[in-house]
């Protein structure tokens, strides 16, 4: 079971929290008409092996937004940051 150490209510278990994806993907701007560049932002995802930054809302908590950086091989999470302030 992983266990979160939630900025706002301390170390919680992984299942008050819904994933949001990943963390590293950029939202090409509002605007873009390249429908490549949208094509790639919904659909196509890396698989590291390795440290991976991924969006997690604290859904029976505080209900906020962080980002997670955690270890897909053997699931050790590094950090834990508000989303709003963390350089996605």
């Amino acid at each position: 079971m992983l266990r979160f150490e939630c900025p706002c209510c301390g170390p919680r278990d992984h299942d008050e929290f819904r994933y949001g994806g990943d963390a590293s993907v950029r939202r090409p701007a509002h605007d873009d008409p390249d429908p490549e560049a949208w094509y790639a932002y919904v659909y196509i995802r890396k698989n590291p092996a390795g440290l991976h930054r991924e969006f997690w809302q604290h859904v029976t908590g505080c209900r906020q937004w962080l980002v997670v950086e955690r270890d897909t091989r053997n699931h050790v999470i590094s950090s834990v940051a508000f989303a709003r302030t963390s350089q996605a």
